[in-house]
């Protein structure tokens, strides 16, 4: 059960419900997984690309979405492809629970000079406009 929010002081907002449990997304770990979504459907955007996949019946797993990161040394050091996948990571974590859809994968590739560039707002409009590119041709 999650803690109750404040009723008063500095953390407290006006109207502020307590709250909820999030939806945790599982993380694709299995290069197989990662082979699979690559022969799927992919939107490009300019600071990154998304590949989604619908999951078969026969294919269990105990999380209705998973996801996964990848970004190629073309991106840069390792310094620079891990600020670009926890961009990556944040903007997931953010809108996947809401927008994604149940018995997907989804994978998310850093570009070159721009995921660990680009401001954040614009990551997460260009993400959820790529799922819904991605969600209606489906």
């Amino acid at each position: 059960m999650p803690p109750e929010a404040p009723q008063t002081g500095t953390d407290a907002r006006v109207g502020a419900t307590p709250p909820a449990a999030f939806l945790r997304v599982e993380t694709l770990t299995k290069r197989a997984d990662f082979q699979r979504a690559s022969r799927a459907a992919h939107q490009a955007t300019p600071g990154f690309i998304l590949q989604m996949r619908r999951r078969h019946a026969d294919e269990r797993t105990s999380a209705d979405i998973r996801v996964g990161f990848t970004c190629s040394k073309k991106v840069g050091n390792a310094v620079a492809r891990n600020r670009a996948k926890r961009r990556l990571r944040e903007i997931a974590r953010l809108a996947l629970p809401s927008l994604g859809q149940s018995g997907h994968d989804y994978v998310l590739i850093g570009r070159k000079g721009a995921t660990a560039t680009l401001p954040f707002a614009q990551l997460q409009a260009d993400f959820a406009r790529a799922l819904a590119k991605l969600h209606t041709r489906s």
